[in-house]
């Protein structure tokens, strides 16, 4: 049996589907269907069980769960925003380590989502060499959770015995359930639709213009394919980060998006609420040597195909990932 931890969130609902797609049905999904949208990334995949966190937790310390191969911990509170520092060290590095501990007690194959929010500023690069991991600084007490298992797992000795992803900006199909947090594809996406213009953060950074801020895109397909990378591959261990290793602009973004609504680009630049420019970061960029150099050598899609596939064949007609 697999586990899928934030099964019916973004990434965890597409890698159900992946695993289905394999002919992989005995899924115990942990998650709540507390959105309306997560009851749809749900509809349609097949999965043997759906358990609550607090449930499956239970199960875990009572050690009552049997037949697990894989457990894919894809479960957190992902808001970049969220100041509750006690809530986050509880259910992002807390919960982390109690299934770790376990898994690690059963041989139990455990692979985990951390985050390119550990890198902050990126002033130290952006490079998973776990060597590296204590010179991070991550801007926000969410990074920080996920940057605190990280060198955890290491101080431990365990971190050669799991897998840790750092994913970098993910987007697609099923994260309709993410509010705040969605995608500028998605975000991007219906304000065209509305509005006929796209919104973007002015730069408050002088070497860089206004939409100028470069990020690493990934396609929710792609991020998924080098997960399974790590099931297939149980001999390797490590941290990986998971992203395209291009950086590209906002406006880069926003003009596939254009390009994708067979529309003309019209992007207006708003002020940055107070409350996130000291937190934002300018530049990230995966280094993917390390992966690439583990075997991993299929192809990602480059942020155009990427964002018109997601636009034409699932914002357009309002379908999810599942269909």
């Amino acid at each position: 049996m697999i586990v899928v931890t934030g099964g019916a969130g973004f990434i965890g609902s597409a890698l159900v589907h992946a695993l289905n797609r394999r002919g992989c049905t005995e899924i115990s999904v942990v998650d709540i269907e507390d959105h309306p949208e997560k009851k749809n990334n749900l509809a349609l995949l097949k999965f043997s069980r759906l358990v609550s966190p607090d449930t499956f937790l239970e199960q875990v310390f009572a050690g009552s769960l049997k037949g697990v191969d894989t457990l894919f911990h894809l479960g957190a509170c992902s808001s970049t925003t969220e100041t509750d520092v006690d809530f986050l060290n509880r259910n992002n590095f807390q919960f982390t380590q109690h299934l770790a501990r376990y898994c690690l007690g059963r041989g139990i194959r455990f692979i985990y989502a951390s985050s390119a929010a550990t890198y902050g500023d990126g002033q130290q690069g952006y490079s998973d060499d776990v060597s590296r991991l204590a010179t991070l600084k991550p801007l926000n007490p969410y990074g920080q959770s996920k940057q605190d298992f990280d060198v955890w797992a290491q101080q431990e000795g365990v971190l050669d015995r799991m897998v840790g992803l750092k994913y970098f900006n993910v987007f697609g199909p099923n994260e309709y359930h993410k509010e705040d947090m969605r995608s500028m594809v998605l975000k991007g996406y219906e304000q065209i639709r509305d509005t006929g213009k796209i919104r973007l953060f002015k730069s408050y950074h002088n070497e860089y213009g206004d939409g100028q801020q470069v990020r690493d895109f990934i396609y929710v397909q792609d991020a998924v394919a080098m997960t399974l990378f790590f099931q297939d591959h149980p001999e390797i261990n490590g941290l990986f980060n998971v992203g395209s290793g291009q950086a590209r602009c906002w406006n880069d973004l926003a003009r596939a998006i254009f390009e994708a609504m067979n529309r003309e680009p019209v992007i207006e630049y708003i002020e940055m609420p107070d409350s996130i420019r000291d937190q934002y970061q300018y530049h990230t960029c995966a280094e993917v040597g390390k992966i690439r150099d583990a075997g991993y050598d299929l192809p990602t899609l480059s942020l155009e195909d990427a964002v018109s596939d997601y636009v034409s064949h699932y914002l357009i007609p309002g379908k999810h990932l599942i269909s």
